[in-house]
């Protein structure tokens, strides 16, 4: 009798286990889709959300001439561009966030995105570390056809908010 009851608390336990396993992999799951997947969100709502909190003081909108101009790429080929650069070129700060149209796009971007930030460090080492500081912190963040990139003491708060917008 004791030994019956030895393997009902077993089985008990093993079954609640089994329920905090199942949960927690629910969860994840859940954390998955909300922080890597993409988003239906239309362009223009992300723009608005992005322009009410971009430090106009110190960054410019470059637009799609300026995603051609410092990334190389052509404007017209994606869904849509925010491309703000620093006012000044003595500071790195950048924004940038661009709808793609199609996933197999996302590469290409990421490419640009990685050779923009190597160019400007080798532009700023040796006189400007803080600059150089501010590109090595750089905000990069990649969900679905969204690509977001932000050089700035305020990289966080422009993540947040293009997190949010989505």
């Amino acid at each position: 009798m004791l030994q019956q009851q030895g393997n009902r608390k077993e089985r008990v336990l093993v079954k609640g286990l089994k329920y905090a396993v199942i949960l927690g992999i629910a969860v994840y799951i859940g954390f998955l889709l909300h922080y890597v997947g993409g988003s239906d969100q239309k362009f223009s709502k992300v723009k608005e959300e992005m322009e009410q909190v971009v430090d106009t003081r110190r960054l410019k909108n470059a637009g799609e001439q300026g995603l051609k101009r410092y990334y190389g790429l052509n404007g017209t080929d994606y869904e849509g561009v925010l491309c703000y650069v620093a006012t000044t070129s003595m500071s790195a700060q950048e924004l940038l966030v661009i709808k793609v149209k199609e996933e197999s796009q996302v590469q290409e971007v990421e490419t640009a995105i990685e050779r923009r930030l190597a160019d400007r460090k080798n532009d700023f080492a040796g006189y400007a570390p803080k600059q150089v500081e501010l590109l090595e912190h750089a905000e990069i963040s990649i969900r679905g056809t969204y690509i977001f990139l932000a050089v700035s003491p305020k990289a966080s708060v422009y993540r947040d908010t293009f997190s949010k917008s989505l």
